[in-house]
């Protein structure tokens, strides 16, 4: 997680992303809200990180609000291909 004044952002890493990861992980951040009250006055975004995915993994998820970061070797790329619209949570089911 990052927190920068009132936003924050949490990050799910995995070494090989997929399409069940980000579907596991936008379940979790609907819930974030409810385990971490302490984040309800701060604008919460979701983001994950990884080395390499499952062919359209990424674009997947930044269609789903999701920032998208791609660590490769020294560097990282933070790869939104789309004007992307973050979601903000709380987040509704099927978004």
């Amino acid at each position: 997680m990052a927190i920068n004044g009132p936003e924050a952002v949490v990050v799910e890493v995995k070494t090989t992303l997929r399409s069940e990861h980000v579907t596991r992980f936008l379940d979790k951040l609907r819930r974030f809200l409810e385990f971490c009250p302490e984040y309800q006055k701060h604008s919460v975004y979701g983001a994950v990180a990884y080395l390499k995915s499952d062919s359209t993994v990424g674009v997947c998820a930044e269609r789903q609000g999701l920032f998208v970061i791609r660590a490769t070797g020294r560097e990282r790329q933070h790869r939104q291909r789309h004007r992307l619209r973050p979601a903000r949570l709380p987040l509704k089911p099927g978004s």
